[in-house]
């Protein structure tokens, strides 16, 4: 099984979730979804992210921001930075798939949802912190608003939520999409080939 630490904020989780899903298909191993909140890891084990995106025009993150569109080119998808809002304050939407992955009435929502709220931020410039947007992705992937917003308010499903932050953080992360193949962690899109060695590493090893 590959663990998929994952926030929707994230314009590299973005191509991450798309890419890692075919790779798994074609390996045969389950990805399991773990919704985190990227900035409560940032706040306890990687603060300096936030002073790295100071300086949008620094040749570093020029490059990155370079780097990011070829990757979506590659990958199939358009994103487009928000100019008014970024980073988003993510918070409902990953309880949403928290939520959701929980329900027996939508869990085979999880993925669309998960999708449709990437695209709604990265590709349509919408701000996903917002209820009646929220509202308005359920619709479109056949969740029930109301019940959405319900499930949300929950105690336990903010509560888990910050126990896979936590996990996340205990486990060694520092930023998403990380993924775990058994102990062994990844980071990045970019690190997907070695994502498919540990797997066939682990199939060998059964």
């Amino acid at each position: 099984m590959i663990d998929f630490y994952f926030d929707v904020s994230s314009p590299w989780t973005y191509l991450a979730f798309r890419n890692i899903q075919p790779l798994a298909k074609e390996l045969n191993v389950a990805i399991q979804w773990r919704p985190v909140l990227v900035g409560g890891i940032f706040n306890t084990v990687n603060q300096r992210m936030y002073a790295s995106r100071e300086d949008s025009q620094s040749p570093r993150n020029r490059y990155v921001l370079k780097d990011l569109q070829d990757c979506a080119r590659q990958t199939g998808i358009k994103i487009v930075f928000p100019p008014k809002v970024f980073p988003v304050n993510s918070v409902k939407a990953m309880r949403g798939c928290i939520w959701l992955a929980g329900s027996d009435a939508f869990k085979d929502c999880l993925l669309p949802f998960i999708e449709a709220t990437f695209a709604a931020y990265f590709t349509h410039q919408e701000d996903v912190s917002q209820d009646e947007v929220l509202a308005s992705l359920c619709r479109q992937t056949g969740i029930d608003a109301p019940a959405f917003a319900a499930g949300i308010a929950q105690a336990d499903i903010k509560d888990a939520l910050k126990a896979n932050t936590d996990e996340a953080i205990a486990r060694g992360a520092f930023g998403v999409p990380t993924f775990f193949v058994g102990d062994d962690m990844y980071f990045g899109n970019d690190r997907l080939d070695l994502l498919r060695l540990a797997v066939l590493k682990a199939h060998a090893a059964n």
